[in-house]
């Protein structure tokens, strides 16, 4: 697995776990790439559907994406406050093209006061009957629901006060 350089621009491919494409982001700036994390940014950027719809981001996004964790978080920085959405997901790959992942229907929505909602739960039921996730899956994807709620509350990780804005700096360094 190779790392992505700091500075260049990305690709981001979601996949669904039978291996079908779910969306791919067409351009995300590496603002720091490792091993084990990445973090970049993008701000209207076209986005592309399975079903080959494309729609374009409506605002800047600073991305996180950790090997350890079963989830990837995106801060989205509107005029009211930042939001975040949340993936539960395998941890990511990078395979020299674009980080890489499975997402696992699971999503939280965190809003700027850190309330926060637990989505698709049917969605993600009905995936996995269809999908035949394996109970292991399940049971990780569960405990990472929990990882992340304990995030949210500690604003921990990308949940810090300042995480967001001191990214978007950055972000907006390569952007000049």
């Amino acid at each position: 697995m190779g790392v992505p350089i700091e500075g260049e621009p990305i690709q981001i491919h979601s996949y669904k776990h039978n291996g079908h494409i779910h969306r791919v982001w067409e351009e995300t700036t590496v603002l720091k790439g490792s091993q084990n994390l990445v973090i970049g940014g993008n701000d209207r950027t076209i986005v592309t559907e399975s079903d080959g719809r494309t729609w374009i981001t409506r605002e800047p996004a600073i991305c996180y994406f950790h090997s350890q964790y079963w989830f990837n978080i995106i801060g989205m920085i509107r005029e009211d406050g930042i939001y975040y959405y949340c993936n539960l997901s395998s941890p990511f790959i990078f395979d020299g093209e674009a980080v890489k992942y499975i997402d696992y229907d699971l999503d939280i929505k965190v809003f700027p006061d850190m309330t926060f909602n637990l989505l698709d739960e049917d969605e993600y039921e009905r995936h996995r009957r269809e999908m035949n996730y394996p109970e292991v899956i399940d049971q990780i994807l569960k405990r990472n629901v929990d990882k992340l709620i304990h995030w949210i509350r500690q604003r921990k990780g990308p949940f810090a006060p300042d995480f967001i804005d001191i990214w978007y700096e950055r972000y907006l360094t390569y952007r000049r």
